[in-house]
């Protein structure tokens, strides 16, 4: 019998052991209960990081086996396929989870997005060293502190600026995992992968064909399609569209532009066209995004 993938939410994550929560999409926990990930396969619709403190625990990524151990950060990125999760009777694990929404508000550069995203692709579990370890718990209780202080006025500017502080010196880790692996030999789809990702950030404000980017890399348009599908679970075109959307939001969010200007920015023939691309992935207008 096939069992049906079950979509999880924050919503649903907020009530996992002694969570700490704040409604605009961010949940911090070091206690998950053992048995509510352990009915089949679940879709992470937020973006995952945990370090394990204690224990171990096995699970799947998109049917690809990981092992988490004391001391192993572990990043699971939105839309990924969680399954076969099984942890030890003494697993704790300090978990970040946080909604692309609101990991694109204290996240602005479209760089900086894709760079943990695209690591934790290649990444998911890492071995971290003694002084990383005590960054991440030191980071991760002062957030947890200043999350529950809900007296405090500036509460959640004040943790988004503790969340971006912790990603530009949590990006030390990924510094170094790079570097070590940069004369690693990778697998074909993840090496293209990487290439295409790193066009994709130099050229996607003006080009948005994936025949283009295929022609740079050598290969076919469908050759491309099938290592980026076969890495991220996502088309190209789905990985230009997530791009060219993060840059409008952001410029709808953070700058005074008129949308007719922000359409001429990003290369849209009209406003009309800007205007029908964004509703049919926000389901609203930009006019009606920047109002909220």
């Amino acid at each position: 019998m096939r069992i049906s993938t079950r979509n999880i939410y924050l919503d649903e994550a907020r009530k996992w052991g002694d969570a700490e929560y704040m409604t605009n999409g961010l949940v911090l926990t070091d206690s998950i209960a053992h048995s509510l990930l352990m009915h089949g396969p679940v879709r992470m619709n937020f973006i995952v990081m945990g370090l394990c403190k204690r224990g171990e625990a096995s699970y799947s990524v998109d049917t690809r086996q990981h092992k988490v151990t004391a001391g192993d950060l572990m990043f699971i990125s939105e839309g990924h396929i969680l399954d076969a999760y099984e942890p030890s009777p003494n697993y704790e694990c300090l978990y970040i989870m946080v909604s692309t929404e609101f990991y694109h508000s204290f996240v602005m550069n479209v760089k900086n997005v894709s760079s943990l995203l695209l690591f934790s692709m290649n990444n998911p579990v890492v071995p971290l060293k003694p002084r990383e370890i005590q960054v991440y718990t030191n980071y991760y209780q002062t957030i947890r502190r200043k999350m529950a202080d809900i007296r405090h006025h500036f509460r959640t500017n004040l943790v988004k600026a503790l969340l971006l502080a912790m990603f530009y010196d949590m990006s030390n880790v990924i510094w170094r995992v790079e570097r070590n692996e940069s004369s690693k030999t990778r697998k074909r789809a993840d090496t293209l992968f990487t290439q295409f990702i790193g066009l994709l950030e130099e050229n996607y404000l003006k080009e948005r064909r994936v025949s283009w980017y295929a022609e740079q890399m050598g290969i076919t348009p469908k050759y491309l399609s099938e290592m980026v599908k076969e890495v991220s679970k996502r088309t190209p075109n789905e990985w230009i569209d997530s791009y060219v959307l993060l840059e409008i939001r952001v410029m709808l969010k953070n700058t005074t532009k008129s949308i007719k200007e922000i359409a001429t920015d990003i290369n849209f023939p009209n406003q009309s066209f800007f205007g029908k691309f964004f509703k049919e992935h926000m389901g609203m207008s930009p006019t009606e995004y920047r109002k909220q």
